[in-house]
């Protein structure tokens, strides 16, 4: 249930466009719809500011659809993360015959996003999301769209890894002027350290299972990570490229929005 949607709601029984009964109607499905095997939570936008968020990865297309149609009626703009591929064209045709005709398929994020992106608003400033190499795009991109539909204004630097350290320099005055990052890396995951080292900002490093057989599925990555020197680091789990963009977004939130 959106916010504005309930603020108009009451506006129209205030002004006496509305009926209690009417709006009373309108509100039932607070704070949940039951759909046996899941129960889509419609209040999460107004307790935490940003909608229920569907993870794919272990549902089949059927529930995917269905939870997104029942979250879409709401108002708010919704997504799917971990979407197989083969699975999304079915799922979004699913969405749109519901009347949801927006849904579509973010392609290299691997999810499914109901309704327009939200104005970049909610932010005090820019959240700059940072990838070491290009094999950790899907997770970057997972990053990015959360904090853009929870309102942010996102800015990407890709393939900026250790390897080619001067890359990254090259970014550098860019990279200062954001007001938190969300840096992706596997292999051993340097590239958070380095950039905490550089800028003034939180950073919120992503290990991938990005790597050779001593990454050991992003593990080293992550422990790399979790023991690094560079003050101003924090560390989500391995390819949670959705945790990452969301505390980017909660972080970078004007109090009043």
């Amino acid at each position: 249930m959106d916010p504005e949607r309930i603020r108009s709601l009451l506006a129209e029984v205030q002004r006496g466009g509305r009926s209690v009964e009417e709006a009373l109607v309108e509100l039932k499905d607070l704070p949940f719809r039951n759909l046996e095997y899941a129960r889509a939570d419609t209040h999460r936008h107004l307790r935490t500011g940003f909608p229920e968020v569907v993870f794919g990865l272990g549902k089949t297309a059927e529930q995917i659809g269905a939870i997104l149609i029942e979250l879409g009626r709401g108002g708010s703009p919704v997504f799917a993360t971990r979407v197989v591929p083969s699975e999304a064209a079915g799922i979004v045709a699913t969405v749109r015959a519901a009347g949801l005709t927006d849904a579509r398929h973010v392609a290299v994020a691997r999810a499914i996003v109901v309704g327009p992106v939200p104005a970049p608003t909610r932010g005090r400033g820019t959240i700059a999301i940072v990838s070491a190499g290009t094999a950790d795009l899907p997770v970057a991109e997972e990053a990015a769209l959360a904090a853009e539909m929870a309102g942010n204004r996102v800015e990407r630097y890709y393939d900026v890894g250790v390897a080619g350290i001067h890359r990254l320099l090259a970014e550098r005055t860019k990279l200062e002027q954001a007001e938190v990052l969300v840096v992706v890396a596997g292999m051993e995951g340097a590239l958070p350290g380095v950039v905490a080292g550089l800028c003034g900002r939180p950073v919120i490093a992503v290990p991938t299972s990005v790597g050779y057989g001593a990454n050991l599925g992003g593990v080293a990555a992550m422990l790399s990570m979790l023991t690094s020197c560079a003050p101003g680091l924090a560390v989500v789990n391995i390819d949670n490229g959705f945790g990452a963009g969301q505390m980017a977004a909660m972080l970078n939130r004007k109090r009043d929005a």
